[in-house]
């Protein structure tokens, strides 16, 4: 398929139910070979703006192209959706399963008997492979709902809350996949209310309260326009007399570091001026602010 520099193009889009206004006004441009992450809190219309990328539901207004097309009938064989109600056939097994969703996805039994083994060993389910789904833990059956989303090699993969239900193992194996496939030119979309998962995996992100968008962009320089007012710094000696300078705020020990948050119209380099001379200085790092506080930071000043 012919790519587009941008995989994905939302404009104006408004979706109301019943009055109430759901989604409004969201542009967003997603460019092809990155992992693009959808973040808000719950009912904030992330779900409800993948349901109008797939044409579950039609918006109200505004339009949205796929790979240049406006119809998702013409891209929809390079699509792999993942909603966020899993749903699989319980009495199947894991294999047959597979194969079925990928002989509907025009996959042929050659591309099959290499592609369905492929993604059993990835995913840690070729032990499972002759099992019914409903024998399957609910961290394996998301796993297999995986593995059905992406068992036709799709170039676009949008995955609607992909992280629930997985232990930390699982968790970590998932975004290792996220992150191969984005390495090898696909654009994977993934919704989220968890900011730490974005924070790991994300090129580019759409922040969205209450149908609205707050702040999209590359995460880097998003960022980049934060400042933030914490030092986390590693002294030699005594710190007690860093909670006592009138430039600190509070003072957190995490580990052998401590974090200082600083009066806000505070320079950092005032406080390594106070710190100089007092105390041997190990460590002094500004850190940056987290997704999770530019978010209450954004939706702050909304208000």
């Amino acid at each position: 398929m012919l790519m587009h520099n941008d995989a994905l193009v939302i404009e104006n889009v408004c979706k109301h139910f019943n009055g109430i206004r759901a989604v409004n006004n969201l542009s967003a441009r997603l460019p092809s070979g990155c992992i693009y992450g959808f973040l808000g809190p719950n009912g904030a219309g992330k779900t409800t703006t993948i349901r109008m990328i797939m044409n579950i539901i039609q918006p109200d207004s505004g339009s949205i192209t796929i790979f240049g097309n406006s119809s998702i009938e013409k891209a929809k064989n390079n699509i792999g959706y993942m909603p966020e109600e899993r749903g699989l056939y319980r009495k199947m097994t894991v294999r047959s399963i597979i194969s079925y969703i990928g002989a509907i996805k025009n996959m042929k039994r050659t591309e099959l008997s290499q592609a369905v083994p492929h993604w059993l060993g990835e995913l840690g389910l070729q032990d499972w492979a002759d099992k019914k789904v409903e024998d399957l833990s609910r961290g394996m059956q998301q796993k297999l709902q995986f593995v059905a989303t992406v068992i036709n090699d799709p170039t676009l993969l949008i995955l609607d809350e992909p992280f629930s239900g997985l232990d930390p193992i699982n968790l970590d194996l998932l975004k290792g996949i996220m992150l191969k496939m984005r390495e090898n030119g696909k654009t994977v979309v993934f919704s989220t209310h968890m900011m730490e998962h974005a924070e790991k995996l994300c090129d580019f992100i759409l922040l969205i309260n209450k149908g609205e968008k707050v702040i999209d962009g590359p995460l880097d320089q998003i960022r980049a326009n934060f400042t933030s007012n914490v030092v986390s710094i590693e002294l030699e000696g005594d710190t007690g007399f860093i909670g006592k300078l009138p430039i600190v705020k509070d003072t957190k020990k995490v580990g052998k570091r401590l974090e200082i948050t600083l009066d806000e119209k505070t320079d950092h380099q005032e406080l390594l001026h106070n710190l100089i001379g007092k105390s041997r200085i190990r460590a002094f790092e500004v850190k940056s602010p987290s997704l999770h506080e530019i978010f209450i930071q954004m939706v702050g000043e909304k208000k």
